[in-house]
């Protein structure tokens, strides 16, 4: 079958989120994702929460182009990050139009961390908004089976796991686990490839995860079959940033040669063969 496609903004976080908008209607996707709020020190602060004037801007490219906001990111609850704090975010999610925010917990404490994910789920339930846990896997809740105990424990309506083809793969998460969980939990996933080996170090794994990886087909993570263990009419949403791909092509040559290979490696109506980076930006 043939899937819809997000571009999350990680792929091209120097993008202001009407570029982003653009971009992603050139190159032929559904939907965008928007990061608005900072994980990193380095990264960029997109105003749209606090500022009226970008919301609007954000808003009127979103009309123009026909594109439409999948899914919000990052509530990332770690000791010293409360629920509440992600209010702005929630409001701003829904004024977008977009039903999805994602979830991290690096938090130590578990039972903290459970009782934060459901209360930001209560915070979301009111707006029609789905809170989907992800599991980067250097943090504490890094594998399968640490996020599943999270949305047992929960038993929130609008509770979802997001699946992350680096996540789960480094993690070396179970296939068989991943095949056994509620279908109702996985409203869409993250795709990208990636070498087998494992990163040297922390910062290795970093650089891979926020700068450096390749697209679905185009490594050894086995995608399609991680993705088989899931519902198959989930919308793809394509995080595969890749800093030195996108210094010689620009963004927008890499945000169509991802979406051509996605779509040429897991649509059953492939596209076809795909072109390496350069040929297709050329």
């Amino acid at each position: 079958m043939k899937h819809l496609y997000s571009l999350a903004h990680l792929s091209a976080i120097s993008l202001p989120p009407v570029d982003l908008i653009e971009v992603a209607a050139r190159t032929g996707y559904e939907y965008v994702g928007l990061r608005l709020t900072r994980v990193t020190d380095t990264e960029p602060l997109y105003p749209i929460i606090a500022s009226s004037t970008a919301m609007r801007a954000t808003k009127a490219a979103l009309a123009q182009t026909g594109v439409r906001v999948w899914d919000v990111e990052l509530a990332r609850m770690d000791p010293t990050h409360t629920p509440e704090m992600y209010l702005p975010l929630l409001e701003a999610t829904a004024e977008l139009g977009a039903r999805h925010i994602i979830a991290q917990l690096p938090d130590p404490d578990r039972a903290r961390a459970h009782d934060r994910f459901a209360r930001l789920c209560e915070l979301a339930a009111p707006l029609g908004i789905t809170v989907n846990l992800e599991f980067p896997w250097w943090t504490e809740t890094g594998k399968l089976v640490t996020a599943t105990a999270v949305l047992e424990a929960t038993q929130a309506p609008n509770a979802g796991l997001l699946i992350d083809m680096l996540h789960f793969y480094r993690s070396h998460s179970s296939l068989q686990a991943l095949a056994a969980l509620p279908r109702q939990w996985f409203n869409y996933a993250h795709l990208c490839d990636g070498p087998a080996a494992m990163p040297a170090d922390l910062d290795a794994t970093l650089f891979e995860a926020r700068c450096h990886r390749l697209a679905p087909g185009e490594g050894q993570f086995d995608v399609k079959s991680i993705l088989t263990a899931m519902p198959q009419d989930m919308t793809y949403v394509l995080e595969i940033p890749n800093d030195p791909v996108c210094a010689e092509i620009g963004f927008e040559g890499w945000a169509r040669h991802i979406l051509d290979a996605a779509k040429h490696h897991l649509d059953t109506e492939p596209s076809p063969q795909t072109k390496t980076p350069l040929e297709t930006a050329a």
